[in-house]
């Protein structure tokens, strides 16, 4: 039985992650996850927050993030049910860990970002004209180090891309735009190529006018770069202009609408867990199926 691996497995090496159940046993995710919470002799503890992320695919656009199948391989600590110490042991690790690496990660964006107006000289001064913009998991304090393939090229990268929206202010002339947005190209595949990092960077570099054109919120496109912007932290460049992008937001009524939307992703987390520990694997079609799997926001930054 699946459920007498997995407490065997614990017994011998203690509490463990998802994936390294997974790894250990060889089984179907889904099964290990789904066994893992109906079990009465195993007990689990989840690190982190979910946060929302949009997807074409469902009603109303919004899902959580991370995934059924990522919070579990990553972010869920399994133990015994009558030893809750050493649970709250390793998610504390878990948990320094993870802080760690988006703090690493951050760091890494940043160090990449002040670099840039020395190679770019006084055409363009970027503490006067752009402000750069950080989102996705390392904002949650959620980066992972999970390898995993990048879509353009197929090369392995180390875990959570950095997400860097790069908003330039309207009096900077457009061939001016593209050199910066070159610049940036260059640092993005020197991260991917080079050994010692094995880093992506998903970026887009846009004008304030862009921005009050997506602030529309009326296609999906609009929609996933306005989440992108009100999740966005300051990087770097003009904070002023940080604050400008997210008055244009608030004052849109997009604010709102995102927590909106926030709330109706939670509701469908809670429906879609209750579907997925009630049926077993064989009884689901492939639109329940897809729910235990992650989304990807891409088109931003396509």
């Amino acid at each position: 039985m699946i459920e007498e691996k997995i407490i065997r497995l614990i017994r011998e090496k203690g509490p463990l992650i998802g994936s390294e159940i997974q790894e250990a046993i060889n089984g179907d995710p889904l099964v290990l996850w789904r066994t893992c919470r109906l079990s009465k002799e195993l007990d689990f503890d989840i690190v982190g927050s979910r946060y929302m992320r949009l997807d074409r695919n469902i009603e109303g656009f919004a899902r959580l993030s991370p995934s059924v199948l990522r919070e579990f391989l990553s972010y869920t600590v399994i133990g015994l049910a009558k030893d809750a110490g050493p649970i709250r042991t390793r998610r504390d690790e878990l948990t320094l860990h993870i802080e760690k690496i988006s703090k690493e990660k951050s760091e890494l964006a940043y160090n990449i970002v002040c670099t840039l107006e020395d190679r770019i000289g006084d055409e363009l001064l970027i503490q006067e004209n752009v402000c750069f913009i950080i989102a996705g998991d390392i904002v949650y304090n959620m980066a992972h180090d999970v390898p995993r393939p990048e879509r353009s090229t197929g090369k392995m990268v180390q875990g959570s891309d950095m997400d860097i929206v790069v908003i330039v202010d309207d009096d900077v002339p457009e061939r001016v735009v593209k050199r910066l947005d070159e610049e940036i190209y260059k640092e993005k595949y020197n991260l991917l190529l080079n050994p010692h990092h094995r880093e992506e960077i998903d970026y887009i570099v846009k004008g304030l006018d862009r921005v009050r054109r997506q602030v529309k919120f009326d296609t999906f496109k609009h929609m996933v770069a306005c989440k992108i912007m009100h999740e966005g932290a300051f990087l770097y460049g003009n904070e002023e202009l940080f604050y400008t992008v997210k008055d244009i937001l608030r004052q849109n009524g997009v604010v709102k609408e995102l927590h909106d939307m926030e709330d109706g992703a939670r509701l469908f987390r809670k429906n879609a867990e209750e579907l997925l520990l009630k049926e077993g694997p064989g009884k689901m079609s492939e639109e329940d199926l897809f729910m235990f799997y992650p989304s990807e926001e891409s088109e931003e930054f396509e």
